[in-house]
This record gives structure tokens, C-alpha cells and sequence, in this order.
């Protein structure tokens, strides 16, 4: 009874995995999309989502019922409750990558995306791909190391969220409203992407340490030298 106990643990951490690794290919998927002005890509990708939210869906469900059947304590409760929410985060990726592959298909045969603003677009959209799949990585190994790395990744999205504004604010920004709104959305749809994948890697270590990252961080802070010579 307990090893089934414990496989259908397991198999909701696969669930996170799977999920992690859709949302990851639907971010990427989603950039060729809005740069290419690519209308069959982006109706795969707005369609793909279906997946997602089902996988998001049965493990709700099974981890509810493993909560009313098992009644689990200490580390396993945490990985029912924890999954629980890292579930709802990358449900949300999925919805992100959606958000930008519909931009792509309400402006198509038009790109979105001026040309001088493609090499930062391209640049956002493969850093959320890397930071989605770090996450998966840090789902399977539960390495903290790896979840804290995260957080200073995400720095690098923050930069080119503040790059995209830059743009739009220059007197010679030339692209008109729409395209200021356009670009507007989807600097914001990365940089929440990445939050989503940086929350993932916290409540990681969440599970792993009991504590959270700003506590657990505090408690590793080195202790500063007084040189009282």
C-alpha cells in the first residue's frame, strides 16, 4: 500500500517534469512565432496549451485525493502542497506562451516586432527557454545550488525588460502606438515567465529545506570579519 503511496509521488513530480518541459518548447516555439510572423507555429502552440492545462488538471486531482486518502505529514505533505503550487506556476508559463503566440496570430501577415527590437526579443524568449528548463533540471535533481542560480538568472530578463522600455521611451521611436502596446506585452509576458520559472526553483527549495529562500539565504550570509587591531 505504501509503495503505491510513494509511485504516485513520484508520478506527480514526472507531471511537474512533463509540464516544465512543454511550457519550455512552447516559449521557444512561441518566439519564432512572433518573429517570423509564423501563423501555423503559433496556432500549434496556442493548441499545445490544451496539454498543459490537463496535465495541470490531473495532478490537481491526484494530489487532492492523496491528501483525503493518505492524510501525509512532515516531507511528504510538503510535496503534495509544494507540487500543488508549482503546478499552478508552470500552468501559468503555459498561458504566457499562449499570450505571446496570439499577438503573433492577431498581427499576422504583419510582424509585431520591429526589427530593431528582434535581436532583443530573440534573446528574451531563449533565456525564458533556458530558465524553464534549469527548472526542470531542479525539479528532477532537487539541487538548491542549482534553484538559488536561478534567481540571479532571472536578473538577465529583468535587463532586457528594462531594455525594451528604453526603446519605447526614445524620441525616435518611429513604430507608432500599436506596435509600442505590442512590444510592451510581450517584454511583460517574459519577464513573468521568468518569474514563474524562478518560483518554481523556490518552492523546490522550499521542499527540499523546509525553509524558504529569503530565510534560507539569511542563514547562509557569511558573518562579516570586525578587525579590531
Amino acid at each position: 500500500m505504501r509503495d503505491a503511496y510513494h509511485e504516485e509521488l513520484d508520478s506527480i513530480g514526472d507531471s511537474l517534469v512533463e509540464m516544465a518541459r512543454l511550457v519550455g518548447s512552447a516559449i521557444g516555439r512561441a518566439t519564432t512565432a512572433i518573429l517570423d510572423s509564423d501563423l501555423k507555429l503559433a496556432e500549434n502552440v496556442i493548441e499545445g496549451d490544451q496539454k498543459v492545462d490537463e496535465l495541470h488538471h490531473e495532478l490537481e486531482a491526484r494530489a487532492i485525493a492523496l491528501l483525503a486518502r493518505q492524510q501525509p505529514v512532515a516531507t511528504d505533505l510538503r510535496i503534495v502542497v509544494t507540487s500543488l503550487r508549482m503546478s499552478a506556476d508552470l500552468e501559468r508559463s503555459g498561458d504566457l506562451a499562449q499570450h505571446v503566440a496570439k499577438l503573433a496570430r492577431l498581427r499576422y501577415p504583419e510582424r509585431a516586432v520591429p526589427s530593431d527590437l528582434h535581436a532583443t526579443i530573440l534573446e528574451m524568449g531563449q533565456l525564458a527557454q533556458r530558465l524553464m528548463a534549469k527548472a526542470a533540471e531542479v525539479i528532477i535533481t532537487k539541487d538548491v545550488d542549482l534553484a538559488l542560480q536561478l534567481e540571479q538568472d532571472d536578473d538577465a530578463m529583468d535587463l532586457l525588460h528594462r531594455t525594451l522600455f528604453q526603446h519605447l521611451m526614445d524620441d525616435r521611436w518611429k513604430h507608432g502606438i500599436e506596435t509600442a502596446v505590442d512590444v510592451t506585452l510581450l517584454g511583460r509576458y517574459y519577464e513573468r515567465y521568468a518569474d514563474h520559472a524562478v518560483s518554481v526553483a523556490k518552492r523546490v527549495v522550499y521542499l527540499v529545506t523546509g525553509e524558504h529562500v529569503g530565510d534560507l539565504q539569511a542563514d547562509i550570509q557569511p558573518t562579516t570579519q570586525v578587525d579590531e587591531s
